[in-house]
C-alpha cells in the first residue's frame, strides 16, 4: 500500500514539476512555439504532429537512465532550431497507446515526424551530434 501511494505521490510532483518548468518558460499555451520541448500526451499528439511541419518527439519514462541523459541534449536542441524544429516529450508510461501505437519497445526512442508522419527513429541514448545529423536531412 505504501509503495502506490508513494508512486502516486512522485507522479503528482513530477507533473508538478512539469508544470511549474512550462510556466516558467512563458505558460503551457505559449510553450508550443518556444525553444523549450512541449509535452505530448495521447490526447494531444495527433493535434501536434499535425500542427508543427517537423517534429521531434522524445519518448521516454521517468525511471530511465538513459532517457535522463538525453533529456538535457533534447532542451538545447530545442533552443538550438527553435523556429525550425519542434521539440516534444512524450512520457510512455502515461501515455501507452501512443507509444504502442508507433511500436516504441525500447526508450529513450526519438521519433521524427513531419507533416503528421514519422519519416525517422532514433532508438537508445544517441549524442547531440547523430541527433542533428538526422534533422539535418530533413529541414
Amino acid at each position: 500500500m505504501n509503495s502506490e501511494r508513494d508512486t502516486e505521490l512522485e507522479r503528482i510532483r513530477r507533473k508538478k514539476l512539469e508544470e511549474m518548468l512550462a510556466k516558467a518558460q512563458g505558460g503551457s499555451s505559449k510553450q508550443e512555439t518556444s525553444n523549450f520541448p512541449i509535452t505530448v500526451e495521447d490526447s494531444n499528439f495527433d493535434r501536434l504532429v499535425h500542427q508543427y511541419p517537423l517534429m521531434v518527439i522524445d519518448c521516454w519514462a521517468p525511471w530511465c537512465g538513459p532517457c535522463l541523459m538525453v533529456a538535457p541534449v533534447i532542451e538545447e536542441l530545442a533552443k538550438a532550431y527553435a523556429g525550425k524544429v519542434v521539440f516534444g516529450k512524450l512520457n510512455v508510461d502515461e501515455n501507452p497507446e501512443t507509444a504502442a501505437r508507433f511500436g516504441v519497445m525500447s526508450i529513450p526512442t526519438l521519433l521524427i515526424m513531419k507533416n503528421g508522419n514519422e519519416i525517422d527513429r532514433i532508438i537508445g541514448s544517441a549524442p547531440k551530434q547523430v541527433i542533428e545529423a538526422k534533422l539535418r536531412r530533413y529541414l
